[in-house]
């Protein structure tokens, strides 16, 4: 009777995974679809203004007709085809070449070299439109969407936060130092500045404050640092001689195989700084890292730093390490929190004053 009723369990979790696998493939190719509607129907719309550019308000006509046609189906706003037509102008005036005789998919991947395109909900394509401005700029976001499956909320986080300029922004010596795999795909992991502006800290906050905060809010600062990261601890203890050592902040990263230490530091770049670093890193290889991983990296976070100083510390070490620097919204000081009305006492101000 158990083998039955476990037998009939994995029957059940195959014919969800089943239906889960269909129901993917299905939103998949209607997206697919109306996608590739999408760019047709703002190819036709800007091939053909000059029939229209005699009529006062011609998308909202269109609109309008368009609704007449089909008062069932939507997506066919007038705002909505203003970005069809803004959808097609970007990626076609982007594009190196135009396509003549292909298929229409075809098509769009030769003019704006991105089989992803489709892959993306038209959502998140209007997002990119609305904050993007080139079309390096806008791949950037829809490949990253892609491979870490962003939300539209999260995406538009990321607009926000200009992850397109921080990207591969740190200085560091990977190239010295990593493989040369390993250090472009290193190279690409490290942001600067970090953004931790979903932390609240006083202007003298402490290293240990930071990382405490950071730990606590472990889901928001795994999505600054981007995807792969597996937190190991913090304060990690590690055994170097007879003296017992902490590191700030140890990760585990999935893809580059290997440790990854994090250090903070509340001040501007000091040299000694990366020596120290240097340090933690001989000894995580040696007591932590097996044969088949790759070297562990450091990340250096500062308060600040110099370009040409951070360059010459890293110039002659032999780990590899990034140097990056950190902002976050300052808590207002205390004295001046107390002056600040509640939303109850902002509520009874303006009662009183209606």
């Amino acid at each position: 009777m158990n083998l039955q009723f476990s037998k009939y369990q994995d029957l059940i979790v195959e014919i969800k995974n089943q239906i889960l696998s269909s129901q993917q493939k299905a939103a998949l190719s209607i997206n697919k679809e109306l996608i590739l509607l999408y760019w047709n129907i703002g190819k036709m719309i800007f091939e053909n203004q000059s029939l229209l550019e005699g009529r006062n308000n011609y998308i909202d006509q269109l609109a309008k007709d368009i609704k007449s046609e089909f008062p069932g189906i939507s997506g066919f706003s007038r705002t909505n085809l203003f970005n069809i037509r803004k959808f097609y102008i970007f990626y076609s005036e982007n594009s190196v070449q135009q396509v003549v005789g292909l298929e229409l998919l075809d098509s769009i991947q030769q003019l704006i070299g991105l089989e992803e395109l489709i892959l993306i909900p038209w959502g998140h394509h209007v997002l990119i439109l609305e904050k993007t401005k080139t079309k390096d700029e806008a791949c950037f976001y829809i490949n990253e969407t892609i491979k870490n499956n962003w939300s539209r909320a999260i995406l538009a986080l990321q607009l926000k936060q200009n992850l397109f300029e921080r990207q591969g922004k740190s200085i560091n010596n990977f190239d010295k130092t990593l493989k040369t795999n390993q250090a472009a795909l290193a190279n690409q992991l490290l942001k600067d500045p970090y953004n931790f502006d979903f932390l609240t800290l006083e202007a003298q906050v402490h290293e240990l404050e930071i990382e405490k905060q950071l730990t606590e809010n472990i889901t928001k600062f795994l999505l600054e640092l981007g995807k792969g990261f597996a937190f190991v601890g913090r304060q990690y203890p590690i055994e170097i001689g007879k003296k017992s050592y902490s590191l700030d902040l140890l990760f585990y990263h999935i893809t580059l195989k290997c440790y990854i230490v994090i250090e903070l530091k509340t001040v501007e770049f000091e040299p000694e700084f990366a020596g120290k670093l240097n340090f933690y890193l001989s000894a995580v290889d040696d007591k932590l890292k097996t044969e088949d991983e790759n070297p562990s990296i450091g990340i250096l976070l500062c308060n600040g730093k110099d370009g040409i100083e951070v360059e010459y510390a890293l110039k002659d070490i032999n780990k590899p390490i990034g140097v990056s620097e950190y902002i976050f919204t300052e808590k207002l000081p205390k004295i001046y929190e107390k002056n600040i009305p509640t939303v109850n006492e902002f509520e009874k101000i303006l009662k009183e004053n209606s």
